[in-house]
């Protein structure tokens, strides 16, 4: 006799492989349906389900310890490099602004361009400007490649090409983290001034 196949399967596959986002109309809505069967079925596995109706999104992480998810893993998980890291903080602090701001639209979307004036202040002490623009490029890719940015739309200048920054990023970059980041931020740049 053949099990009976959940009918929450097709959203567990998609969340197994990432996040999923309210822009997927159809997985989302079986998300929100099936939202409490989900939930026990994870459980059962150790899973847990981290969902943000609000901004819409949502993703599964582990239930159990870093050390006993370090041996065995559901989750893809990856570490971010410094660099990385810090253009996340500041993708995050970009949302942040915005998320105070007076937005009339739901998604924060940047061009290219915008997104380097930006990072680039923080990114000033490599040896040649093209260098550090390079740089900067590589970790737009970066946060494509890791689900932080997506593409909207094309456009035939690079600078102009339009990103969505994903509310997903709050949940890796919390406000804790990134109040103390601007802090050793503010330090660093107090340091810099009084030797430079």
């Amino acid at each position: 006799m053949a099990e009976k196949i959940h009918s929450f399967t097709p959203v567990f596959i998609k969340l197994l492989k990432g996040p999923v986002e309210y822009l997927e109309k159809s997985t989302w809505e079986k998300l929100l349906q099936y939202k409490a069967e989900l939930i026990v079925f994870l459980q059962r596995l150790g899973l847990t389900l981290v969902l943000d109706e609000q901004d819409g999104y949502a993703y599964i992480k582990h239930a159990i310890s870093e050390e006993d998810a370090a041996s065995v893993s559901w989750v893809q998980r990856r570490a971010l490099a410094y660099d990385e890291s810090v253009m996340l903080v500041l993708l995050r602090d970009m949302m942040a602004e915005f998320e105070v701001g007076e937005a009339t639209q739901r998604e924060l979307i940047k061009k290219r361009r915008e997104i380097k004036e930006y990072a680039e202040l923080f990114f000033k002490e490599n040896a040649s400007r093209v260098k550090m623009l390079k740089d900067i490029d590589r970790l737009i890719e970066r946060a494509v490649e890791n689900g932080f940015l997506e593409r909207s739309g094309t456009h035939e200048v690079a600078d102009e090409q339009k990103f969505r920054i994903k509310k997903l990023i709050k949940a890796r970059v919390d406000s804790e983290v990134l109040e103390d980041f601007k802090q050793q931020l503010t330090a660093h740049a107090a340091k810099r001034i009084q030797h430079g």
